[in-house]
């Protein structure tokens, strides 16, 4: 199973950017699947997660009205379109999946497979 993201890069504050996980050699349609972000020095953390069906999505309150995640079953990607970006949005983000049935949505600890992270950079 391999999980590829892209779609990172630099962009300035208030701007726009739209990352896409492929994810290969698994039954992708059946995952849920997450984003999470890792800020330099700080400790990788929950952003957003959608269920395997598109049916329920999750994220965290700092990026509630300005982040969206969706999913492209026939594409095998899931997508996080991010806008109003804003420095401290700055991070190396992960997506993740499956989640294990028994785990929280915003537990690291409980997706199975991780992609190799894309770098995001906000400048003000």
């Amino acid at each position: 199973v391999q999980l590829q993201a892209s779609g990172g890069g630099l962009v300035q504050a208030g701007g726009s950017l739209r990352l896409s996980c492929v994810a290969s050699g698994g039954p992708f349609s059946t995952w849920d699947l997450g984003w999470f972000r890792q800020a330099p020095g700080k400790e990788r953390e929950f952003v957003a997660a959608i269920s395997w069906n598109a049916g329920g999505t999750y994220s965290q309150d700092s990026v509630k009205g300005r982040f969206t995640v969706s999913r492209d079953n026939t594409k095998n990607t899931v997508y996080l379109q991010m806008n109003s970006l804003k420095p401290e949005d700055t991070a190396v983000y992960y997506c993740a999946g499956p989640r294990k049935y028994s785990s929280t949505w915003y537990f690291e600890g409980g997706y199975v497979y991780w992609g190799q992270g894309t770098q995001v950079t906000v400048s003000s």
